[in-house]
């Protein structure tokens, strides 16, 4: 579990890192001393503006340093190939929501899988697709739904999770993001 101030702290290094980045200025540095931030976790930005999504990109996987991780994620998320480039003009407006990552666990079905704690990677046949655990609440899915979604993100059909050979993932996140009294946290209980 990251602190409140870790929690702080990453919101404002992604911030800082839109703005040298969208200005063409050198990157910030990432702080590893404060213990949370130097866990290898997987980790997602999510950048939006007045609602609207602008850019989500991450590591499923603890691959580097937390802090590294979101300093990375935020430029990518500023450059999310599904959308148009975000702009400077655009950073006033923007609000930024980090999602950090557990390790993922194999499960077999939709009983060990929640809704609004899980977030789900599906693989099979070649494709691999990934949904966070808020992903299913805003959208108001039950399990099965959630499976579905997250078969067609991975490229496959629908009930594909059904299939032997495909692989169902869960982790849970902490997230949290800018201007919020408290971080909202999706709190890995059982894994």
């Amino acid at each position: 579990m990251l602190t409140d101030a870790d929690k702080q702290a990453l919101l404002a290094l992604a911030r800082r890192t839109l703005e040298a980045f969208l200005a063409k200025r050198p990157l910030p540095p990432a702080d590893l001393a404060p213990p949370g931030l130097r866990e290898k976790r997987g980790v997602f930005v999510t950048l939006r503006r007045r609602g609207e999504l602008r850019g989500c990109i991450g590591w499923v996987e603890g691959i580097h340093p937390l802090a590294e991780g979101v300093r990375e994620m935020a430029t990518r998320a500023a450059e999310d190939p599904r959308l148009d480039p975000v702009t400077a003009a655009e950073l006033p407006d923007l609000h930024i929501e980090i999602s950090a990552m557990t390790p993922l666990r194999r499960v077999t079905g939709p009983a060990e899988i929640r809704v609004g704690e899980h977030g789900l990677v599906i693989r099979g046949k070649g494709g691999s697709g990934l949904l966070l655990p808020q992903v299913a609440t805003e959208h108001g899915w039950d399990v099965e739904t959630f499976l579905r979604q997250t078969c067609r993100k991975a490229g496959l059909p629908p009930e594909a999770w059904r299939e032997e050979g495909t692989e169902i993932h869960t982790f849970s996140a902490e997230v949290f993001g800018e201007g919020e009294g408290k971080s909202e946290i999706s709190n890995p209980k059982s894994q």
